[in-house]
């Protein structure tokens, strides 16, 4: 009993130690953060850097107050979000559906995997002007150049992974009767679920990045735009400001994968 308490009081020990860490690592990371801004806008008060070229943070948040009076900055961030989350959302059921396809016929995945690499390594930047040209200026071509950036490569990964189970659970299901749809369905997918959310969870990532690049090219809304448009008529608050509603919007939806994927590995683990 009371090497049962001793136990006990090691791992809540240990468990606060670990609490602890984490706290002060998160301290660290906003004192660091802080330090930055201060700096910066230091940096520009006292004309060590050039505020119209660098902008500073009192700049950036003027700019923002403005466009939230006029309320455009919704409107740009809006779209932005808009065309991310659709683009996601079909490369997710687009690619998971082909990596199944691919996965259920082997000669079809032999035929087309050498296209697949070279589409994935084909920089999606150089894809952008040929979609505004063949699908317009318009939502569309956006969200199929956010999807470019990551559908070929989440095929690619999720493939790879469903021929990387485990050959006796499928020899199992074949011993038991059970056919390829039993294989996919209770060995293939299950199992594969961590790679599926970690694939997501890059996804969304460069899925905002296509959206962007688009934006760049054939948008006349939208945080893409805005930095482009800042750029060419020298308004850099409006660049700057862009960039660090980029960093959140990336930031809050990496995280909202991430919760996701704690819940469900442990749903799996109970």
């Amino acid at each position: 009993m009371e090497k049962r308490k001793e136990i006990s009081m090691t791992q809540e020990t240990y468990l606060k130690n670990l609490q602890h860490r984490q706290y002060r690592i998160t301290a660290i990371q906003l004192l660091i953060f802080v330090l930055f801004l201060l700096l910066w806008e230091t940096a520009v008060q006292l004309g060590w850097i050039d505020g119209f070229i660098f902008s500073s943070p009192s700049r950036v948040l003027k700019t923002f107050g403005s466009m939230w009076t006029d309320r455009s900055i919704f409107l740009h961030t809006g779209i932005t979000l808009a065309e991310t989350l659709i683009s996601f959302i079909l490369v997710v059921a687009i690619g998971t559906g082909a990596a199944v396809l691919l996965w259920y016929n082997t000669e079809l995945s032999e035929i087309l995997e050498p296209y697949l690499v070279v589409l994935n390594s084909l920089p999606k930047s150089a894809l952008a002007p040929l979609l505004i040209v063949w699908l317009g200026a318009n939502m569309k071509s956006i969200i199929v150049a956010g999807m470019s950036v990551a559908i070929f490569g989440t095929i690619l990964n999720l493939y790879t992974g469903f021929g990387e189970t485990d050959p006796d659970e499928i020899k199992l299901i074949y011993t038991l009767q059970g056919t390829k749809k039993d294989v996919l369905t209770k060995v293939i997918l299950p199992g594969s679920l961590p790679l599926m959310l970690s694939v997501m969870k890059v996804n969304i990532g460069l899925c905002l990045v296509g959206v962007v690049i688009g934006e760049f090219i054939g948008a006349r809304q939208g945080l893409g735009y805005l930095i482009i448009y800042g750029s060419q008529v020298f308004k850099l608050d409006w660049v700057i400001m862009s960039i660090v509603i980029l960093c959140i919007i990336a930031m809050v939806l990496y995280s909202i994968l991430n919760l996701v994927e704690k819940r469900c590995l442990r749903g799996r683990i109970k």
